[in-house]
């Protein structure tokens, strides 16, 4: 018998903080994404999203509170490359600000966090196939550097936390800077000097 998204949350009782942290890619150019793997990319990528947070706004609206926290993508934002998995980050965002509209009355807050390239398991097996690649990143991180996982943990926690009471329906970068703009253009016209 399969388990539906609001039977498991019933079994794990009052949930006081959702971290919707699923993702992944597969396919990174259209030319590679037939009908069935951008499905198959947006379901894990969104759907997960939204059905982990249907499954837990009930009860977070009858105890009166709850914080939402969703990892999404700096490909939300921009064209980056992996066109199903941004698509997919880039409904995070309008997910996340809708429920952040619709279910602040209750005390609910919801947000979103947008990692850019992130030191995990997925880039050690890159590099492993090409040691340069994120020394090819990096040059396009206005810090330098690309994101820890404690960088992104961090953020999450205080986003859960008392301390982010009055934050909800904000979409955080938290991308040693990419977003920001161009460092590698600036550099090359701007600031070559400085």
């Amino acid at each position: 018998m399969a388990v539906t998204f609001k039977s498991f949350a019933a079994r794990l009782g009052a949930i006081d903080i959702l971290i919707n942290n699923a993702g992944f890619s597969e396919h990174p150019t259209l030319a590679r994404t037939d009908p069935k793997a951008w499905q198959h990319d947006v379901n894990g990528n969104l759907n997960g999203a939204y059905y982990c947070a249907h499954a837990v706004l009930p009860g977070m609206k009858a105890k009166g509170g709850g914080s939402i926290i969703a990892i999404g993508s700096v490909n939300g934002l921009a064209a980056l490359g992996d066109p199903a998995y941004s698509a997919a980050k880039a409904g995070m965002i309008s997910l996340t600000q809708s429920l952040a509209l619709e279910y602040g009355r209750f005390g609910i807050r919801a947000n979103i966090v947008l990692p850019g390239t992130v030191r995990t398991p997925l880039w050690e097996q890159r590099t492993a196939k090409d040691p340069d690649v994120l020394a090819k990143l990096v040059r396009w991180y206005p810090l330098g550097r690309i994101v820890e996982p404690i960088d992104v943990a961090r953020t999450v926690g205080f986003l859960a936390s008392d301390a982010a009471a009055a934050i909800t329906g904000v979409a955080l970068p938290v991308d040693c800077g990419l977003s920001a703009g161009n460092i590698v253009m600036a550099r090359e016209l701007t600031l070559e000097d400085f």
